[in-house]
């Protein structure tokens, strides 16, 4: 087993892995060197992977792979569906605008920490060729946004998409005020560096991790899956 591959739960159509950071989900449209997990997967499994969904080369945490096309078929409609929930760990610091761009309009809603305070955030989101964008004419993307704890100025928050449109998590902390740790493509000013090996943010990239995974009922008993799957965040 190559050491990109972390296999949390298989069965007969599906893998879960715990993606490390600084690796790609599925190749990338420019065909660049950088690793693949879904490569990398094919080749240790021999057999072909399909994507259910992807996370970000700065991301890491559970990712889900199908391992046949029937199985990939039917995981297309799960978000749509609400088939399966998803949780997320993010770290950023407190609420400022500077890194906004000031030809942007942004209505700037003052968040100040409190403690399980939680958000619903709706945003019409397009994908342009870096990063995503807030737009009338992109699609509706919902998050679940919850503030958990406040140390040294880091807020850790717990972030539920209800919808899964790229880069979705990032943009909407970036947007509130609120951008990732380490994540300079959305604002951050904040290195990751000095907390990548220590027991703030062991896990390299970006301040984001996908750490549960939870499944329907129904998609439990037709995939014999578990109910959820939960990594260390």
């Amino acid at each position: 087993m190559t050491k990109n591959i972390n296999i949390v739960f298989e069965n007969f159509d599906f893998i879960v892995c715990d993606k490390p950071s600084g690796v790609l989900s599925t190749p990338d449209r420019f065909k660049s060197d950088r690793p693949c997990l879904g490569l990398e997967l094919q080749t240790f499994k021999k057999i072909q992977i399909f994507p259910v969904h992807r996370l970000d080369f700065e991301v890491s945490g559970l990712i889900i792979y199908a391992k046949n096309a029937k199985a990939h078929k039917s995981s297309q409609d799960w978000f749509l569906n609400k088939t399966i929930q998803k949780k997320y760990k993010a770290l950023t610091g407190l609420q400022s605008f500077s890194h906004w761009p000031k030809n942007l309009s942004l209505k700037q809603e003052a968040i100040s920490f409190n403690s399980s305070q939680s958000f619903v955030w709706k945003t019409k989101i397009i994908r342009g060729k870096r990063r995503s964008f807030e737009s009338p004419h992109g699609d509706l993307a919902e998050t679940v946004a919850t503030m958990i704890s406040c140390q040294n100025d880091i807020i850790e928050w717990h972030l539920s998409p209800l919808t899964g449109r790229a880069h979705q998590l990032r943009l909407e902390l970036s947007r509130h005020g609120f951008p990732i740790l380490g994540d300079s493509l959305y604002g951050s000013q904040i290195s990751l560096e000095a907390y990548s090996h220590s027991q703030l943010w062991p896990y390299g990239g970006i301040a984001l991790r996908s750490y549960e995974v939870k499944f329907s009922d129904q998609a439990c008993a037709d995939y014999n899956l578990p109910d959820c799957i939960k990594i260390n965040a």
